[in-house]
């Protein structure tokens, strides 16, 4: 019986092998309609081919010598054929059922050679018990070769594309910037996945108009593109063009639903949405362009735009794994996008509003001439609260203010426009610089218990400074600012008439907001033509090489006794010196050169407390708007002249004085040494008194009353004429 058998095996084995390519077949047919996932990849099927052949070809040979199949290996295309499924996102068990076809396969051909050679049930019994075993083994032994192999591909697959998230995280999202995020994803996805990759974002979530409008066409923007080709000819759309698809096309239909989709583009087959657009439609045609898919761009359960990634060097289409990859990368920049987005949206918001707090142009001042810069930071934080003003003042002087609060965004700006109305709203009051600060600090110190407790604690630095140009005299605080760069006029001698440059001598008091800590005031003389200069410490410290404090004030020293004439030019050239490209903070600068009042435009009367002086400080303003050419003023200004000095005499303290100042107004004050304020009432039908502040009021542009350490000083303001004045008679 065993020779009998062995001759059967060997009989069966010759016949088959005769028809192997029937066999391999037959094979091929039943797989193909039972596992059609395979055949879904040229490669896949022609490797597969081979590996049936290759399958039976060793079958039969172990079939025909009785071979043992414990060393058996895997014919060459089988393990090809095993690692291209895992290498295209095939599931393991696919590959598993097409060894369990193709063995039922080749059964069943034994089992009918079988019974061609015998009848005999016997020896037909024997022959199928051999034939199984050793097929069985067989598969057993070659599929554990092919599952290792698909396996090894699979985890290099999955590791490759570890690396590839890992390299996304690393090189996308490097900035606030949308275009550049953008375009940061268009790269990555041709490096790894597409030859061709476009983004392109819906115009109305650009223009920041809320949900995007139900139109008949969905209007998006080229954002970014990036190809393997130089130059993208496969676009076209020019980036930052915008464009359109019809609504119930594919890219809308990914974004309406927030699925993406994957298409196969042959001749025949082309969506129709691309071949309704003939520049489409003849690009899809000259690159070949073989495979697309569509990601929607999703960020927060709102769509942003749609990603198309295109392959034209290859016919391989987009597997799972592709698709995965490609939802993976694409989702992780739709939220840097959408911080980008959000980022930019704020800043500008942020900047706008601080634009429309910080003065439009500083006002023209005849005690100053001025310059100032403002430049919002170039880094991630935002906008900051860096501020500055010019205020004027009473009395011909005006007050310089620069402060910066601690924080950035719109909560700093708004912040900012909070202080800077309450420093204009105390100026208005005329205090001196160190009791400006303290009432400053309450007004922070009462805006941190306003605030919920979510807020950052408010604090801010401020330095105030009020210029005299009468007395030459600035007078100036800070409450935990940088002290201001004073550049005096070259000495007398001086053969390279540089200016002489150094920083202000005062006290730096605490940041406002900590309370109960005394602030000072400094007074430092300035000759004609002094220039201060007023910044934030983002012009002179920051991060980077060089950016130290120190370094910063030393080369902004060297600048301003470098600088020339123009205000604006020297701005120009601190900016340019001491900031880099980028500035990581906010940066105020305001630059202010002083100027002084001479005697022919100043006049100053001490008048005892005497009645009968009244009439003398009459005529001894008459005289003066005759020196100044301003006899059209004479009744106004007698008038108040009048009643200020009868003011000071019946209810103040001596010293008084009527100081007359000639600058862009005409102004008009009386001092005193008592602290009373004065009372503006309206008088009734038969009181005797009680008119003059109000004749004054009535009768001047501006007035009002500044307390100072040794008293107080009652003022009023008129406007020049037109035409009347041109220079002061000698």
């Amino acid at each position: 019986m065993g020779i009998d058998v062995d001759t059967f095996l060997t009989e069966i084995a010759l016949r088959l092998r005769r028809r192997s390519d029937e066999l391999a077949t037959r094979m091929l047919a039943r797989t193909r309609e039972e596992i059609p996932t395979v055949w879904a990849h040229e490669d896949l099927a022609n490797l597969a081919t081979q590996a049936f052949q290759q399958h039976v070809d060793t079958v039969l040979s172990f079939i025909e010598h009785r071979l043992d199949t414990s060393g058996v290996q895997a014919p060459p295309a089988a393990v090809g054929f095993a690692t291209r499924l895992a290498e295209h996102g095939v599931q393991i068990s696919e590959l598993l059922r097409t060894y369990r076809l193709g063995h039922a396969t080749v059964l069943d051909l034994l089992r009918e050679e079988t019974s061609h050679l015998t009848t005999d049930p016997k020896v037909r019994d024997a022959l199928t018990e051999i034939l199984i075993a050793g097929t069985f083994d067989y598969v057993d032994r070659t599929s554990e070769q092919a599952v290792t192999a698909y396996q090894r591909a699979r985890d290099s697959r999955l590791q490759r594309r570890l690396i590839v998230v890992n390299e996304a995280s690393r090189r996308i999202g490097t900035s606030l910037d949308i275009a550049r995020t953008a375009q940061e994803l268009a790269e990555l996805g041709t490096d790894h996945l597409a030859d061709f990759v476009t983004v392109d974002l819906l115009d109305a979530v650009l223009r920041e108009e809320g949900p995007v409008p139900a139109q008949d066409v969905m209007v998006l923007r080229r954002i970014a593109q990036h190809s393997v080709l130089a130059g993208c000819p496969e676009s076209v759309v020019p980036t930052g063009h915008t464009h359109s698809f019809p609504r119930g096309s594919g890219p809308d239909r990914a974004l309406a639903t927030g699925h993406p989709l994957r298409y196969r583009i042959t001749s025949t087959d082309l969506p129709a949405w691309l071949a309704g657009s003939e520049a489409r439609r003849r690009a899809v045609s000259v690159f070949g362009m073989r495979a697309m898919l569509l990601i929607p761009l999703w960020a927060r359960g709102s769509p942003l735009g749609v990603a198309q990634f295109f392959r034209h060097r290859d016919a391989t289409p987009f597997d799972d794994d592709d698709l995965l990859l490609a939802q993976e990368i694409t989702s992780r920049a739709a939220v840097y996008i959408d911080n980008a987005r959000r980022y930019t949206h704020e800043r500008a918001t942020a900047l706008a509003l601080q634009r429309s707090l910080l003065p439009n142009r500083v006002p023209r001042h005849g005690a100053v001439e001025t310059a100032s810069r403002y430049l919002p930071s170039g880094a991630r934080a935002g906008v900051g609260g860096d501020w500055y003003d010019v205020i004027p003042l009473s009395g011909a002087r005006v007050a310089l203010v620069i402060g910066d609060v601690v924080g950035r965004g719109l909560y700093a700006s708004a912040t900012m426009g909070r202080l800077r109305t309450a420093v204009r709203t105390l100026a208005d009051i005329d205090l001196m610089p160190d009791e400006l600060l303290t009432h400053l600090d309450d007004v922070v110190i009462r805006m941190q218990h306003e605030e919920s407790q979510d807020c950052d604690e408010i604090s801010a630095t401020c330095l105030y400074a009020v210029y005299d140009p009468v007395s030459r005299i600035c007078s100036l605080a800070s409450a935990g600012h940088v002290l201001p760069a004073v550049a005096l006029p070259a000495a007398d001698g001086d053969p390279a008439g540089r200016p002489r440059v150094h920083f202000a001598d005062a006290p730096i008091g605490p940041p406002l907001g900590l309370g109960g800590l005394p602030f000072e005031t400094a007074q430092v003389e300035l000759p004609e033509g002094s220039l201060l200069a007023l910044f934030t410490d983002g012009l002179v410290a920051g991060p980077g090489p060089g950016r130290d404090p120190g370094g910063g004030l030393a080369r902004l020293c060297d600048v301003l006794a470098r600088s020339g004439a123009s205000l604006e030019d020297t701005c120009d050239r601190l900016l340019e010196n001491l900031l880099p490209s980028r500035p990581t903070d906010d940066v105020a600068l305001l630059l202010t050169r002083t100027h002084t009042l001479d005697a022919d435009h100043v006049s100053t009367l001490e008048l005892p407390s005497d009645p009968t002086m009244v009439s003398r400080a009459r005529a001894h303003a008459m005289g003066r708007l005759a020196a100044w050419n301003l006899d059209e003023l004479a009744f106004s200004t007698e008038l108040m002249v009048s009643e200020l000095v009868t003011n000071a005499i019946r209810y103040g303290r001596e010293p008084i004085s009527l100081r007359m100042i000639l600058q862009s107004t005409l102004t008009c004050e009386v001092a005193d040494a008592a602290s009373t304020a004065p009372h503006l009432r309206r008088a009734r039908t038969f009181d005797e008194g009680g008119r003059g502040l109000f004749l004054v009021a009535q009768l001047a542009e501006n007035w009002g009353t500044r307390y100072t350490r040794e008293g107080k000083v009652i003022w009023a303001e008129q406007p020049l004429p037109g035409s009347s004045f041109s220079s002061p008679r000698r």
